[in-house]
């Protein structure tokens, strides 16, 4: 393991919960908390300030939410990793934060050593999404792909109506337009190979290089080979797109 500390700046509305966060970090040495945001305007400028490699980033706050911070972390702070870090388990959240550019989505109740995990891949370039989440957004898509309504929607919209604050609940049905309406791509100039194929649902596993190396008994180099392959058939600049992607073309 390197010596080298990830820096992590959480960004949470709730006190107990950052504390919380904060005391789980502090048992691994490989990660450092250099800051602490309570809204997603607070995140961009403290992202600036301090330069993390890593947020850790709630969905629903006040003054501005996770998923607009994130798309503009991701805009303007490229090195900048940024994984959802929240209770919201509906498929626009999930669908609009991973649009916006977040590498990784975990739920509150995670398990310590696979927030470690996972802040540790999204350091390295890899994405993580919890395994529920996954399931949620195939399920998501396939709907999608049928021509039927994500049967959230109408609910993320009626809290949205009936709550303000930190439950941002019908923030992100708007960013479900703006991004993935209609659902109807057109065909892959170069189809997958099925080798890559296998290499896709990997990604969307959240695997990391390493790891799809040795679950298909290949070289890291040749991981490597059939991830950059993958990206440029799909048309896409990094991993958590390619995933996105594979979702809505039924790849996975």
């Amino acid at each position: 393991m390197s010596s080298e500390q990830i820096r992590v700046l959480i960004v949470e509305d709730h006190k107990l919960t950052r504390i919380g966060l904060k005391a789980i970090l502090k048992q691994v040495s490989d990660i450092d908390v250099v800051g602490e945001a309570v809204n997603g305007q607070e995140a961009v400028d403290m992202v600036r300030e301090t330069q993390p490699d890593v947020v850790l980033m709630d969905v629903g706050m006040p003054v501005m939410d996770g998923i607009e911070a994130v798309k503009i972390i991701h805009e303007q702070f490229k090195k900048v990793n940024t994984i959802m870090l929240t209770s919201h388990d509906n498929e626009n959240d999930i669908v609009a934060s991973l649009t916006s550019g977040a590498c990784g989505y975990c739920l509150k109740d995670v398990d310590p050593e696979r927030l470690f995990t996972a802040i540790r891949s999204v350091n390295e370039g890899d994405i993580w999404i919890d395994s529920s989440i996954a399931g949620k957004l195939m399920g998501y898509y396939a709907l999608l792909e049928s021509g039927a309504e994500p049967k959230d929607t109408d609910q993320s919209q009626a809290q949205g109506e009936g709550q303000s604050g930190g439950d941002n609940g019908g923030h992100a049905a708007s960013h479900e337009h703006h991004h993935y309406e209609g659902g109807d791509l057109p065909p892959l100039p170069d189809p997958l190979s099925p080798r890559e194929l296998e290499v896709l649902n990997l990604i969307v596993e959240g695997n990391s290089n390493q790891q799809i190396a040795d679950k298909l008994i290949i070289s890291l180099a040749t991981a490597k080979t059939h991830v950059r392959n993958i990206l440029n058939k799909l048309a896409v600049d990094d991993r958590t797109q390619a995933a996105v992607q594979a979702m809505r073309r039924g790849l996975v």
